[in-house]
């Protein structure tokens, strides 16, 4: 029996949902990030693109456990020198909330140039409102 190669050509993306009201934060990380590199697919492939586009809503009411909204801390460096700006999650929470998701799904992927293409497939809104309707998304469950 032959097995075929994945094929961009011939795949078909689909769209899919995620309410992260409620949910914790690493379990709607880990499903977005399975998606977005296509490990749920049998054709899944590590060379090529194969995920979906996942729309996660409702990032601004994931849940952190334990005392991470305290003591968890978000590190970025502008380049310059003494740039280094550190920031607890309950203030990126209040400040720019979609951040906490997006940090968390992106800390799943590949360091790639293949793991930036799968990231751009992301998108993550605070409210329950995303403009994605006519791509027909559908909705995905977490446990």
């Amino acid at each position: 029996m032959l097995t075929h190669p994945a094929n961009l050509k011939t795949l078909e993306r689909q769209w899919h949902v995620i309410d992260a009201n409620g949910l914790v934060l690493g379990r709607v990380a880990t499903k977005a990030a399975r998606l977005l590199m296509g490990k749920h697919r049998p054709t899944y492939t590590t060379f090529l693109d194969t995920g979906d586009h996942v729309v996660i809503v409702n990032a601004g009411r994931v849940k952190l456990t334990g005392r991470k909204e305290e003591q968890k801390i978000y590190r970025r460096h502008s380049g310059y020198e003494g740039g280094l700006r550190e920031e607890r999650a309950k203030d990126v929470r209040a400040r720019r909330p979609i951040r906490l998701v997006e940090e968390a799904v992106r800390g799943m992927l590949p360091k790639t140039t293949l793991g930036d293409a799968m990231y751009r497939k992301l998108k993550v809104y605070a409210g329950s409102d995303h403009p994605h309707a006519a791509q027909k998304p559908t909705k995905l469950e977490v446990a």
